[in-house]
């Protein structure tokens, strides 16, 4: 079960409710997979609102890793998230916001 105290989401991806989490290490992999540079890189980056499918495939796969799975972006790249393309959007924005602050996380 997430726990939104430790910035985890809970995300329905291929059937099966999956915790997602950034932690430190996912944060790091994201700024470098994405170019971000730093923490400060990253918000910019997703503050515009404007994200890419390799923005969600990248975030995706970071917190799912973070919470423990053992999951690479090509098997990430085969999977469904409830919701299609835009419950990836949705799942991507509430994780940032349980990592970084904001409302309804």
């Amino acid at each position: 079960m997430a726990n939104l105290h430790r910035g985890e989401i809970a995300a329905v991806i291929d059937g099966e409710e999956k915790t997602l989490c950034l932690t430190l290490g996912a944060l790091a992999e994201l700024e470098a997979r994405l170019g971000a540079g730093d923490l400060a890189g990253l918000a910019e980056r997703f503050a515009g609102g404007r994200v890419s499918a390799r923005d969600l495939a990248a975030i995706l796969g970071a917190g799912l890793r973070g919470a423990g799975h053992a999951i690479s972006d090509d098997d990430l790249a085969r999977m469904q998230v409830e919701g299609g393309l835009r419950g990836a959007a949705e799942t991507a924005v509430r994780l940032l916001r349980a990592t970084f602050g904001g409302a309804d996380a």
